[in-house]
């Protein structure tokens, strides 16, 4: 079985390594996103799978174009005569030109036909769902609408994004090999495109958080963890938190504990333990609260 791979993140880097292990099943070539400046410095990094395979010296082609609708492309992909294309993360769209060339098929971090787009993850905690999970689709022109083969799901239970996102690969990389496996006697479903959703790639905007539900500010907490975290109004960023139950005013500061404060909202109230202000370190918040002289029963914001 000939297999072309596609994929970007670490998300893609697990699934990678999962085909690696198959003995039936031969990765002939390695596409991804071209490498990219990253940091202060912007130093020129590549995708998290292609440095996956420089560290462990795979013997592998790498295609990285910057569009897949280039024709050079295109007859590259085709030259290797791929059984399958498997997608993962990948960060585009495939034309139907790429479609055309294999069976392609796409391990997307939901319960396909929820939460369709860039970032499915985040999503699934922002709405504080129970569960979640992955789906193998059979890609087709349109976004995350293909029919679909197989999934997997998982109990998120107080998972941060970058815990279930781990989860996720994981369960991810089982699938895809289960799904190859028993491909010929897997039965497609269509999807039913009333019941979908879609999400956006996530914006630096969306950090912003006002005290208002303590619920929805610790989904974004969880959801935003990884990047781009969340902050107040006035920027101060929140680094670690929890919910808590005294209930009070919005803003205020409801109780000061040895090492983090309460802080009322809107609806219920937030635990905070760690901060960083702008432009400075992050720190607890106790010493943040003592160096603003700020006491029990002031106003946060």
């Amino acid at each position: 079985m000939k297999i072309i791979f596609m994929g970007t993140p670490s998300y893609a880097t697990e699934i990678f390594k999962a085909l690696r292990k198959e003995q039936n099943m031969e990765l002939v070539c390695l596409v991804t996103q071209p490498d990219k400046p990253v940091g202060r410095k912007q130093v020129l990094t590549p995708p998290d799978v292609k440095k996956f395979v420089l560290d462990q010296k795979i013997e592998i082609d790498i295609l990285q174009p910057n569009s897949l609708r280039d024709e050079t492309t295109q007859n590259q992909i085709r030259a290797y005569q791929a059984d399958f294309i498997i997608v993962a993360a990948y960060g585009k769209i495939l034309p139907k030109e790429v479609l055309d060339i294999a069976t392609c098929i796409n391990l997307h971090a939901s319960i396909l036909p929820k939460y369709r787009g860039a970032s499915p993850i985040q999503e699934s905690l922002l709405n504080q769902d129970k569960f979640t999970g992955v789906t193998a689709m059979k890609m087709d022109e349109g976004l995350d609408t293909g029919d679909i083969l197989s999934y997997s799901y998982v109990e998120i239970k107080e998972m941060k994004v970058d815990e279930l996102f781990e989860k996720l690969s994981l369960l991810a990389s089982e699938l895809t090999i289960k799904t190859l496996k028993n491909y010929d006697s897997l039965l497609s479903v269509p999807q039913i495109d009333a019941s979908s959703s879609h999400c956006a790639k996530i914006k630096k905007s969306d950090a912003v958080v006002e005290l208002d539900s303590a619920k929805k500010i610790f989904a974004k907490f969880k959801a935003f963890y990884f990047w781009p975290g969340i902050n107040l109004t006035n920027g101060l960023k929140i680094k670690q938190m929890k919910l808590a139950t005294l209930k009070g005013a919005k803003n205020q500061i409801l109780e000061i504990k040895k090492q983090s404060i309460i802080v009322g909202c809107s609806d219920g109230s937030i635990e905070i333990i760690e901060v960083q202000p702008p432009n400075k370190k992050k720190m607890n918040v106790v010493d943040f609260i003592r160096g603003k002289r700020l006491k029990k029963g002031d106003l946060i914001i």
